[in-house]
């Protein structure tokens, strides 16, 4: 048996690495990999900067590297922070869930929507989607702007992301990706009420750690 799926929250939320889990919950497979969640504790409250997102770069290498034993890591915050640094640190495969989320909306709708957190991750994201080439199958982006932590406890959290969602629907996408990982717990309604796929990226990260591990 491999070792196990390691998904760390690059911020220092516990209730947002509750939520990771809580989303992961039905991806334990009988004789497959274990999933861990972790909370990088060194991280900020929230990553809703490029200095947030830059900052946890090292200490993410540093807890990896101290795990000889992962089958596989996934970075659980939808800038990939250290995504690059990580993968020529350690041996295991290293999945971003932004790069993931992507790629697995892609494989659902010609055209995909993001809803951000806030209007400035929308420039990052851009500048990543850039570099994949991607942009000819982007339709929008649409940020609710809130904190990481509303977005995880927030009563008015779903009713934003419908907004939002209907909004990129409206501009085209066939597929909506949750542009962070404290919205992982709003997937499956969104998509009810939407009536397109809602692609949780945390979890699109984990199907190809998946994937990877169980193929040997």
């Amino acid at each position: 048996m491999t070792g196990p799926i390691v998904v760390i929250n690059p911020n220092s939320n516990q209730a947002v690495t509750d939520g990771l889990r809580d989303a992961l919950a039905g991806f334990g497979l009988q004789g497959g990999p274990a999933i861990e969640c972790l909370t990088l504790t060194e991280g900020p409250f929230g990553i809703e900067s490029q200095r947030d997102s830059d900052s946890v770069i090292l200490p993410l290498a540093k807890l990896m590297q101290s795990r000889p034993d992962a089958g596989a890591f996934v970075i659980a915050c939808y800038s990939d922070p250290g995504l690059d640094t990580c993968r020529s640190v350690v041996p295991q495969p290293v999945f971003g869930i932004q790069e993931s989320g992507v790629l697995t909306a892609m494989a659902r709708a010609d055209r995909f929507g993001i809803i951000a957190l806030a209007d400035g991750s929308i420039p990052r994201h851009r500048r990543y989607m850039a570099r994949m080439q991607v942009l000819d199958r982007f339709a929008a982006e649409v940020a609710i702007n809130m904190s990481v932590d509303d977005s995880a406890r927030g009563d008015g959290t779903f009713a934003k992301l419908v907004e939002a969602g209907a909004t990129l629907k409206a501009q085209g996408a066939g597929v909506v990706i949750l542009g962070c990982a404290g919205m992982a717990r709003h997937r499956r309604p969104l998509e009810v009420e939407l009536g397109i796929p809602v692609i949780d990226p945390v979890q699109a990260a984990v199907t190809m750690a998946l994937g990877v591990l169980l193929a040997g």
